[in-house]
């Protein structure tokens, strides 16, 4: 599976995002899938995940209410709307491939990684 991210920009805050995930390889459909994130200086972090049929979602504190994940197996393609943008949300933002058909926070449980999308909030 290859993972192509997009939709990153720069926006002030309050603004809203969608990221895009394209992803090559029939796998796609049978794993979870998840986005990461990572700011200047600080470690990979876990923003969203979602099951394989998209059933089952989970986020981090920081984004919950703010972003939704979703996704579109008929088109191999993976989502993260992002609303209310803050300065905080400044970061590469990363897809990723589950190696189980659920979702997961954690890092471990992915295998397949995209190459990442900037996304910048100015105040």
């Amino acid at each position: 599976v290859q993972l192509q991210a997009s939709g990153g920009g720069l926006v002030q805050a309050g603004d809203s995002l969608r990221l895009s995930c394209a992803a090559s390889g029939r796998m796609f459909s049978n794993n979870g899938m998840g986005w990461f994130r990572q700011a200047p200086g600080k470690e990979r972090e876990f923003v969203a995940t979602i099951s394989w049929n998209g059933q089952s979602t989970s986020y981090a504190d920081s984004v919950k209410g703010r972003f939704t994940i979703s996704r579109d197996n008929a088109k191999n393609l993976l989502y993260l709307q992002m609303n209310s943008l803050q300065p905080e949300d400044t970061a590469v933002y990363y897809c990723a491939g589950s190696r189980y058909a659920r979702g997961s926070p954690g890092r471990d449980a992915y295998n397949y990684w995209g190459q990442g999308t900037q996304v910048t909030v100015s105040s």
